[in-house]
C-alpha cells in the first residue's frame, strides 16, 4: 500500500510559516538596504554599529543580571516545590499545586499589572528588584514543571537503599537525589533564562528608571526606521543564543535511563 505524502507535506508546510519570518529577518540583517524590501547586497555594518552601540549593551548588562540571579533563585523554589507536590499530596499541597499552575495560564498583562498594583501597595519603588521578583514568580512555574517531571521517572528506591546502607536523609539527598535530578533542575534553570531575558510585558510594568532591559530597549528602538536593521541583527544573534539555550534545554530533559534505577 502506497503511503501518503500529505501528512509530511503539511509538516513541511508548518514549519516553513513559522520559521519564514525569522529567516526574512536573519537575511535582513546582512542586507545593506536600511528597509529591507529589496536586496543591495551583503554587509556586516549592521553588526558593526550594533557593536557601537553602547546602550544595547548595557540594557543586555541589566538583562542578564536579571535573568540569571531570577534563574538561581527559579532552580532552587522550583526544586524544592517540586518535590513537595511529588512526595506529598494533602489539601494544602492542592492549593500549593494551583499557586505553581497559576502563573503559566495567567495572561502576562495581567501578571504585570498585578504585581505592579502590588509593589505600589507596599510602597516598593519599582526596578531591578521588581523585575527580580517578577521574573522569579513566572519562572519558578516553569522550572518546577520541569522538574516535576524528571521525578515522575526518579526511582525512589535508590533513596531507601542509601538509607538501608547507613546513608543520612542529607548524605542520600546529596549524593543520590539531586546528582540524578540536577539535568532536570538545570533544564528548568535554562528554561527560566530563555524567558527571563525575553520577557517583554510583564518586565513593561514593573521596571523603573534606570532599568531599561533588552526587550524594552528594543521596543524603544523600534520608533525609528534608522534602528530596524540593528534590530534585524541584534534578533539574529538572539534567535541563535535562544535555539542553543533550548536545545541544550532538550538534551538535560531526555528520560533517565533504566541503568540509572538499576545502579
Amino acid at each position: 500500500m502506497r503511503k501518503s505524502r500529505f501528512p509530511a507535506l503539511l509538516t513541511l508546510g508548518v514549519i516553513a510559516f513559522l520559521f519564514a519570518p525569522l529567516v526574512v529577518l536573519v537575511v535582513n540583517s546582512f542586507n545593506a538596504s536600511r528597509f529591507g524590501g529589496e536586496w543591495d547586497g551583503f554587509t556586516w555594518g549592521w553588526y558593526e554599529k550594533l557593536w557601537a552601540a553602547d546602550e544595547v549593551w548595557e540594557s543586555l548588562v541589566i538583562t542578564l543580571k536579571i535573568a540569571v540571579s531570577a534563574s538561581l533563585a527559579s532552580m532552587l523554589l522550583g526544586t524544592l516545590a517540586a518535590y513537595a507536590l511529588h512526595r506529598f499530596r494533602s489539601g494544602l499541597q492542592s492549593a500549593h499545586s494551583m499557586l505553581i499552575t497559576l502563573p503559566l495560564v495567567m495572561p502576562d498583562i495581567l501578571m504585570g499589572m498585578s504585581l505592579l498594583a502590588l509593589f505600589v501597595l507596599t510602597g516598593v519603588e519599582t526596578g531591578l528588584l521588581t523585575i527580580w521578583i517578577a521574573h522569579v514568580t513566572f519562572c519558578l512555574s516553569f522550572v518546577t514543571m520541569v522538574v516535576l517531571g524528571r521525578l515522575q521517572d526518579f526511582d525512589f528506591t535508590l533513596i531507601d537503599a542509601a538509607r538501608d546502607l547507613g546513608a543520612t536523609r542529607t548524605q542520600a539527598a546529596k549524593r543520590v537525589l539531586l546528582p540524578l535530578l540536577l539535568p532536570g533542575v538545570l533544564a528548568g534553570g535554562l528554561l527560566a533564562f530563555t524567558l527571563s531575558i525575553d520577557d517583554y510585558v510583564i518586565t513593561f510594568f514593573v521596571s523603573g528608571p534606570g532599568t531599561t532591559t533588552l526587550p524594552l530597549r528594543v521596543a524603544s528602538m523600534m520608533r525609528t526606521s534608522r534602528s530596524l536593521p540593528v534590530i534585524n541583527a541584534l534578533s539574529t544573534l538572539l534567535i541563535a543564543s535562544t535555539f542553543l539555550l533550548a536545545a541544550l534545554s532538550f538534551r538535560l530533559q531526555r528520560p533517565l535511563r533504566s541503568g540509572n534505577s538499576e545502579s
